[in-house]
């Protein structure tokens, strides 16, 4: 290997832990925005171009939205960011996992939720140099129920004054309902590892993302 791409491959290291550390800080900077009602803040962190439902589309029409759903019913929410798998398409896209465990003070309840957002980023040519943004979140809630009501059996989405139903947390990833469907170990030669990029697209075995009723979390 020569010196100019030892050099080169280095930049790319380089680049890569850079792009990975404001990646995950994408995650955090939202769940603080979130929080703290921070409208400019949380839609700073998606490109101009960001679609909002199927027929509009930009940072205001985002902020609008964010701002409308944030009010009734919730008073004040945390969110607490866990788990973060990420991996690169080509040096200006990428996709990932977070997981997220999130409080809601709901009228007179308070309402915990377990779920994880599967993330679309970008990065974008600024003036102050290159950034990553949010192209996209999908959120899929496993449960959400009153603190002291724990969400044991079905239809675990129970949020007050609406009817409980079941949510998408485990259907992205086939392997949840196929674990449960046989008797115990499939008897089958264990699968070889995922490739460096290809773990998230490995589990999802080529199952489409579920239909999700988007709420502001």
């Amino acid at each position: 290997m020569n010196q100019d791409t030892a050099l080169t491959n280095l930049a790319q290291r380089i680049d890569r832990l850079e792009s990975l550390d404001q990646i995950r800080q994408l995650a955090a900077k939202y769940a603080l925005a979130l929080d703290m009602r921070d409208m400019d803040a949380m839609v700073s962190l998606f490109p101009e171009t960001v679609r909002v439902g199927r027929n509009t589309s930009g940072r205001l029409a985002l902020r609008v939205f964010m701002d409308q759903t944030l009010r009734a019913p919730f008073t004040g929410t945390s969110h607490h960011i866990g788990g973060h798998v990420i991996e690169f398409d080509d040096p200006g896209h990428a996709h990932g996992v977070v997981y997220s465990k999130n409080e809601h003070e709901t009228g007179d309840e308070w309402v915990i939720m377990q779920m994880m957002y599967i993330d679309d980023y970008v990065r974008v040519a600024e003036p102050d140099g290159p950034r990553w943004y949010f192209a996209r979140r999908l959120p899929l809630y496993w449960y959400a129920s009153d603190l002291n009501k724990p969400p044991i059996g079905e239809h675990k989405m129970r949020w007050p004054g609406t009817d409980w139903v079941d949510g998408n947390f485990h259907k992205l990833f086939p392997s949840y309902q196929e674990f449960w469907a046989r008797g115990g170990d499939h008897g089958g030669p264990v699968a070889d590892p995922a490739p460096l990029e290809g773990f998230l697209k490995a589990m999802r075995r080529g199952t489409g993302a579920p239909k999700v009723k988007v709420r502001a979390d």
